[in-house]
């Protein structure tokens, strides 16, 4: 194997400009490889943070009651209208032995029971539609991050007290310690103060959401005995859908992941990261191109010298080595300079482009490059690119060359 590897370095130096250009060309097509891998991992990062971080990974609600048809005679033909009882409200009522079972779980990060039904406020001739959602008020943060985004006042629930979106306060002309006359779905109406304003960045929250406590939901939502869901925030929100039908089949209560209910995002990012990994592709594949159509080159260029080497005995396994190990040369070097320059540049994206506001303006991770995979693909792509001017080498006629 040693004269294998001095010959093939001797042939790679003796064409340096040659050499470098296809070390460059290979370097270049890792970049592109690690840069776009950043970028999409990065992007999907994002996207994932911007709207599961705010959401809860799995939700945990009462199962719809299907009206069974009670059939006396099988003989006899029934035509039946099968109408929903809509005469008792849609609760979870042993909820604390749904929520023990839930949190047992070692993947549960936190489950938190909440309280929910739509609503009106007003203040003097304002009115706005709303969700109310009843929390306990060590729990306000657990789901979405309500207490690092308050803009006014605090993140107090007492039994008095709400908690506003910043579009919602902007319409009702209200901030910190000011009060509101809240009216629920089941026409109970409370008077409460506004102990904070917080802006998520999410329409639907900071418009549409009024944080409560616990206790004074139950009342006006009246839900004495029971609850509207379980959020559950997971510490891997990637086993989601599988922990969803595991609580389902656990509590018998509907179990949806946030997969389920962003079906459109999900569908996005599985798209989206199609759409790199063809890019990559193609990355690779001019390296291949590259690398193989500079050694059919060499081949043609060295044909009398691989003329004389075989006519002295040197076999065609030989030669077929002395062309594999060019082509693993130059895709280890030029993989090595793309994976450095490639976290350089990302590193740079990262730290230089940014929004005023001080957040990413592209969303690339330099972490998530793949710059270890990236190094051995290019490596082997290279040394199979070289397999085909190998073997073409191998099978030059001594005679024919040296003749020529």
């Amino acid at each position: 194997m040693r004269q294998e590897i001095k010959i093939a370095l001797r042939y790679l130096l003796s064409s340096k400009l040659q050499t470098g250009l296809l070390i460059g060309g290979v370097g270049i097509g890792v970049l592109v490889f690690s840069f776009m891998t950043a970028l999409i991992n990065g992007l999907t990062q994002f996207q994932i943070e911007q709207t599961v971080g705010s959401i809860a990974h799995v939700t945990v609600e009462p199962r719809e009651r299907e009206p069974r048809i009670i059939k006396a005679d099988p003989s006899v033909q029934l035509l039946a209208a099968v109408l929903r009882d809509n005469t008792q409200r849609e609760q979870i009522r042993p909820w604390q032995m749904a929520l023990d079972t839930i949190t047992a779980d070692p993947s549960v990060r936190v489950a938190v029971p909440v309280i929910s039904g739509n609503g009106l406020v007003t203040r003097g001739q304002a009115v706005q539609p709303v969700t109310i959602t009843g929390v306990k008020p060590e729990q306000l943060s657990e789901v979405a991050a309500i207490a690092p985004a308050i803009v006014n006042g605090s993140a107090t629930l007492d039994l008095d007290g709400v908690i506003i979106g910043a579009r919602l306060a902007k319409k009702l002309s209200v901030s910190d310690g000011q009060t509101l006359v809240i009216r629920s779905d089941r026409g109970r109406e409370r008077s409460v103060k506004v102990r904070g304003v917080f802006s998520i960045g999410i329409e639907t929250l900071d418009e549409r959401v009024v944080y409560m406590n616990f206790k004074s939901s139950k009342a006006l939502l009246d839900l004495d005995n029971g609850i509207s869901r379980i959020d559950v925030k997971l510490t891997d929100l990637n086993a989601a859908p599988a922990l969803a039908e595991k609580f389902g089949a656990a509590t018998g209560l509907k179990s949806t992941s946030w997969t389920e209910k962003n079906k459109r995002l999900f569908d996005a990012i599985q798209g989206q990261g199609s759409t790199g990994s063809l890019i990559k592709f193609f990355a690779i594949v001019t390296i291949v191109i590259g690398v193989s159509s500079a050694l059919l080159l060499t081949t043609v260029r060295r044909k009398p010298e691989i003329g004389i080497m075989r006519s002295m005995g040197v076999s065609k396994t030989f030669i077929t080595r002395v062309f594999i190990l060019q082509g693993a040369a130059v895709g280890l070097l030029g993989a090595l300079a793309g994976s450095a320059a490639a976290y350089a540049f990302c590193s740079l994206v990262y730290q230089v482009a940014r929004r005023p506001d001080g957040t990413q303006l592209v969303p690339v991770d330099p972490a998530q490059g793949a710059y270890l995979f990236g190094i051995l693909l290019a490596t082997a792509a290279s040394a199979l690119a070289a397999i085909l001017p190998a073997r073409a080498a191998a099978h030059i006629d001594p005679v024919e060359a040296i003749s020529q």
